[in-house]
């Protein structure tokens, strides 16, 4: 995706996605006009502007403080903004279950804030993060984030002459961010924990990489229509296996399921399948809407079986021991 001479917002601009993917745009854009960090922590925006990777890009990059929350500061943070990326959010599963209405405030309402911002701006292209938890979703996380997935895809049909277009991308854990159980683990390991705890040993999960994250951004960027739902094909792994990989001399010591978690996690439900397009490396799940139509000429794809889904339990990708151990290698290297 060329975003030479374009500028861009990223919310949430602080966190690991947010990082490695103003990294890789920089690199790969060199005269790119601006990067627009909107995110509420203060400290996290100074530390991240003193990070060696950006210190020579500083004159492109903007520093904003605000919150999705807040529509009046994302207007003046938008102004003049090509492309969007959406990547706040709380996240944290037990956090929104005992804080729900943050959540809602955050995650929902916030979205709303950043489409509407978007319309009146007139920006280009917008892309949202999604998570698998939206699918079928059993928590309060997963319930908010399958609400603002709704309303991205549902604003492509009264964006009127705009030139706005905005879809969303889906994807599982990324192994090595902030939220993810792999540096947990390691810190217990430093610790000098007896054991590796574990909620429910047959659970599973999709992972991807970071920067195979931001790969699928940039190539919702570049293929968008506008009202798509990206999800990359990934592999899944077995929890056990993911806690010898990091831990193999330690023993596994199963703790019980958390509130809101899945045994498996999904990205495509059987509800879905019959609006879903399959291609090399990702699947499409498009909008059951009469505007899609006129979008979606020329789109390719094959549509999936009746009754599929794609669920980290019934994969046909899966991650060894060997192959997590590489990838965590890779992570402390990067």
């Amino acid at each position: 995706m060329d975003f030479n001479g374009k500028s861009i917002l990223i919310t949430g601009g602080t966190g690991s996605f947010g990082k490695k993917f103003i990294k890789t745009v920089l690199a790969q854009n060199p005269d790119v006009n601006r990067i627009v960090v909107y995110s509420r922590d203060e400290f996290k925006q100074f530390m991240m502007s003193n990070m060696p990777e950006f210190k020579p890009y500083l004159s492109k990059l903007r520093f904003f403080i605000g919150d999705v929350r807040d529509k009046e500061r994302l207007r003046w943070a938008m102004d003049g903004i090509d492309y969007v990326v959406h990547a706040a959010a709380l996240k944290q599963v037990p956090a929104c279950e005992y804080n729900p209405f943050e959540a809602i405030k955050t995650n929902v309402m916030g979205a709303q804030n950043v489409i509407d911002v978007c319309l009146e701006n007139n920006v280009e292209k917008v892309v949202a993060l999604s998570t698998d938890k939206a699918s079928s979703p059993i928590n309060l996380y997963g319930a908010t984030k399958l609400c603002s997935d709704k309303l991205f895809i549902a604003s492509n049909g009264y964006r009127g002459g705009r030139r706005t277009r905005l879809s969303v991308v889906r994807y599982g854990n990324v192994a090595g961010s902030r939220g993810s159980v792999i540096p947990y683990w390691q810190k217990l390991v430093e610790e000098g924990a007896e054991f590796i705890p574990v909620t429910d040993c047959s659970m599973t999960r999709f992972w991807l990489k970071l920067e195979q994250a931001v790969e699928m951004v940039l190539n919702a960027f570049e293929t968008m229509r506008g009202g798509e739902l990206f999800v990359k094909k990934i592999p899944s792994m077995r929890m056990p296996e993911l806690a010898k990989a990091i831990a193999p001399h330690l023993p596994i010591k199963e703790v019980g399921i958390r509130p809101g978690e899945k045994i498996h996690e999904q990205m495509i439900s059987t509800e879905d399948a019959r609006n879903t397009l399959e291609f090399d490396g990702h699947y499409i799940i498009c909008p059951d809407a009469p505007w899609w139509a006129k979008n979606s000429q020329g789109i390719g794809g094959k549509p999936v079986p009746a009754g599929f889904s794609y669920s980290s339990g019934t994969n046909t990708q899966w991650l060894s021991v060997e192959e997590m151990q590489k990838l965590i290698k890779e992570l402390s290297v990067d």
